[in-house]
Order: C-alpha cells, then structure tokens, then sequence
C-alpha cells in the first residue's frame, strides 16, 4: 500500500474517530437530559395532584379534572390516575377520553417502596410516585408523551450523522492532500537521488531554509554522499598508486631480466643482476605484505578477532621487533602514573592489528629521526589509555599535516628513507576500527608527537 494513502487512512481514521466521540457524547447527554427533563415535569405533575387530592373538601374530582385539562404542558397525550393503599383507582384524567393506563400492581408496590419509580407505557414516560401525609396515602401516576422533546433529539441525530458523515468525507480528503503535500519532499529527496550515481557523486541535496525533519535528512543524506565520495576517491586514489607502486618493480624485474638474457654475459654479470632482481623482488614483496595489511585493517571489523589485550605488553615488545628490524634503529619506554587494577590497561581488540598500528608510528620515528630513536610513554586515566610517541626527526609540515594518513601519502624530503606511504595510514585506520582517536603535533625541524588514545575495557 503507498504511503500516501496509508497516511490518509490513518489520518482519516483518527478524525472518524473523534468525530464519532463528539457526535456520540453529544447525543447521548442531550437525550439523557431530555428523559431527565421530561421525569422532573411528570415527578411535579404528580406531586401537585397528590397535594390537592389530599384535600378533598376543596377540590372535588370534577374540578380537579378541570384544572388538569386546563394546565399547560409541552408534552403530549397526559395522562393522571391515582391509586389508594388498596390499589383502587381514586382518581382519573386523560386527554384523550379513551385513553386509560393500565398500571401493574408490582410498579405501585414498588412505588410504595422506593418513593417513585420511572416506567414506560407504550409510547409513553410514566413516573409513579408514591405520597403519604396525614389526610391520605396515595400513588399517583403520571404519563406523557414527550413529543417535541424527541423531535428536537431526531433532528439533533439528524444533524449529527450529516456533520459525522460530511467531516469524515473533509477528513479522507484532506488527509489525501495533506499527505501529498507532506511527501513531497521525500519524492523530490528521492528523485535527486535518482540523479547521482558512483560516476557523479558531486551532487547534492537541496537542503532549503526549514529546518525541519526533511531538512535532517537532507543534510543525512548529504553527509553519506559526501562519505562516499571520500571513499570512492580514496578508493580509485590506492587502487592508482598501489598499480604504480606494483608496476615500477616488476618492470624494473623485466627490463634487467630482458637485457641480462639479450646476449652472453661474464657471471660476475649475471650475479650483479640477480642481486638487483633479488632487491626488487624484496622490495615487490614488502609491498605485497604491508598491501596485505592494509586491507585486513580496511575490511569489515565484525571478521578481525577480538579479544582482551595488555597495552603494556604490546609495547614492552617493540623495542627488540624495532631493533630486530634495524641495528640502528631503538626505543625507549616510560611509564606514568599506573592504576593498581590490571583491568585499566586492558582494551578490546585485536593484538596483532595494535601492535602493527604502534610498530609502524614507532618505526617512521625512528627512520626520520637523526638519532633513530622513538620515545614511547604510556598513562591510564578516566578509563583511556594514552600511547605517546615522540621523536627528534626532521618533522612535518603545516601543509602536508592533513594528509599524513591518506594510502600512499608521502612527506616530500631530502633524506635517504623510502617507504610506501602505507605506514600511518594503515595504522590510523586500526585505531579507528578499536574506536580510538590519533591526535598529531609535529614542528619542522623539531620533531614529532603521536598520540593515540584507546578507550580501556569495561568490565
């Protein structure tokens, strides 16, 4: 079912519902009113009749026919009888001269009981009420037909079927076009949309001057496209730069290999080449391997391991990996101000990715450092475990800071050190997946300061 027509339906059906409500309690409480009314004139009616019939020395039952003929009503067809204590008739009065009620004994004796009781008698009201006092003990009946009343509460119904009726047609209606008007944002969101594919991601949403409930999708909306962009670019950036970085060595494989089978050589010259074949392929394959990194870290965060890791084991081991890797390459550790639980330096994750992530800043501080050192300190505060690193190297500048962990991204200098580009973008996309933030500071000249910041486990 569309939309639009379950809002009107469901709009529709809330106002039937209320007009229901409305109407229903309108006619309710007007007819009981109407029966209240109609019971006050008939209980007075039959008060004043037993009062005069108490005084049979001044009213006699012609004149108090008389009198009865004489009293103006609005109800119709009245009717008076009373009834001694024996349940004899002793007094009679109809409009209509036929007209005679015919009163059960059981409503008198009730009446005797409770005081008055209200019954029908055909089309007719009645009450019976039941009076005592020193000259005489009666029931009186009174009965009516309230005529205008119930004209009055049929065109009362009247009016109100029509007003139910015609407020729900007005109901469907508007809801029909209120929820036409209502969506139409969303068809207009939802055509832009149409327009932008993975080739044109450059559009975006018009998001207009309300800030409204479609003004934050739009804006959602918007924030998506401008993540995607980001990935496709970044995307088609790696798959570009991870192509060069492949090609340049196997072409360098190629070229060597092409010229040393071109013709008969001394094998002093075959060694030198195989030696240069042996450190392309060296360098093809640490390629491979930090590629390979770079897209575990890359990939869903549901398929890596998780587990509980001791941050301050992952770096009591670095320095001799950092040695291991490089003679002249170390590292140094401190540590601050640690908790006595060993649950504040827990973190969840994976503790190859963590020691890939740290292993990779700690080796870029030695490699552009003049001395190849990296000081490594540790804190454990407010349930965050804080891993700085620090070097004395050649630092960063102003204009490259924002792009030191994009794949491939490498600071332009004149020193001996190569790389990929692929060491801090890899390891801040690992901080990222163990939903942890990598903050830099770095001066020209002066050095550099990385600091990673990973929330402790919650136990």
């Amino acid at each position: 079912m569309p939309v639009r027509l379950r809002i009107t339906l469901l709009f529709g059906t809330i106002v039937l519902l209320i007009l229901g409500l409305v109407c229903g309690s309108v006619y309710y409480f007007s007819r009981d009113q109407r029966k209240k009314d109609v019971h006050l004139r008939l209980v007075n009616r039959a008060i004043t009749r037993a009062r005069l019939l108490a005084h049979p020395s001044y009213f006699d039952a012609e004149q108090l026919r008389v009198l009865d003929s004489s009293t103006m009503m609005a109800l119709q067809d009245k009717s008076l009888q009373a009834y001694n204590y024996k349940g004899q008739k002793i007094y009679s009065y109809s409009e209509e001269p036929e007209d005679t009620l015919s009163v059960d004994s059981r409503i008198l004796d009730d009446a005797r009981v409770k005081g008055r009781v209200f019954f029908r008698i055909g089309n007719k009201e009645a009450v019976a009420y039941h009076h005592v006092d020193t000259n005489l003990r009666v029931v009186v009946v009174a009965a009516a037909y309230d005529e205008l009343g119930l004209n009055k509460l049929h065109q009362l119904q009247n009016i109100l079927w029509t007003c139910f009726i015609g407020g729900s047609i007005i109901a469907f209606l508007a809801g029909f076009v209120f929820s036409g008007r209502l969506l139409q944002p969303i068809k207009k969101i939802a055509d832009d949309i149409q327009e932008i594919s993975a080739q044109d991601l450059t559009r975006r949403i018009k998001e207009g001057p309300s800030r409204d409930e479609w003004y934050y999708l739009s804006t959602t909306i918007n924030e998506l496209l401008n993540r995607l962009q980001e990935s496709f670019d970044l995307q088609r950036r790696f798959i570009a730069n991870a192509s060069h970085e492949l090609s340049t060595p196997l072409t360098s494989i190629s070229s060597q290999l092409e010229v040393s089978l071109s013709r008969d050589r001394e094998a002093d010259k075959y060694r030198a080449v195989m030696g240069s074949v042996y450190q392309d392929v060296r360098h093809l394959g640490k390629l491979t391997q930090t590629l390979l990194e770079f897209a575990q870290a890359s990939g869903d965060p549901g398929g890596i391991s998780i587990q509980q890791v001791r941050v301050d084991e992952i770096l009591l081991e670095l320095p001799a990996e950092v040695n291991k890797l490089n003679p002249d390459y170390s590292a140094s550790i401190a540590f601050g101000e640690m908790p006595p639980e060993e649950e504040a330096l827990i973190v969840i994750g994976n503790p190859e990715l963590l020691s890939l992530a740290v292993r990779n800043i700690v080796i870029n501080a030695c490699k552009y450092s003049d001395d190849h050192k990296a000081a490594i300190h540790l804190d454990a505060a407010d349930r965050k475990l804080t891993i700085t690193i620090a070097d004395k190297g050649i630092g960063i500048p102003e204009s490259a800071m924002k792009y030191i962990f994009q794949p491939f991204y490498r600071v332009d200098h004149t020193g001996p050190e190569s790389g990929f580009g692929l060491g801090l973008s890899l390891a801040h996309r690992i901080i990222k997946i163990h939903k942890g933030d990598i903050e830099v500071q770095s001066k020209p000249g002066e050095g550099s300061v990385f600091r990673i910041v990973l929330p402790a486990a919650q136990f």
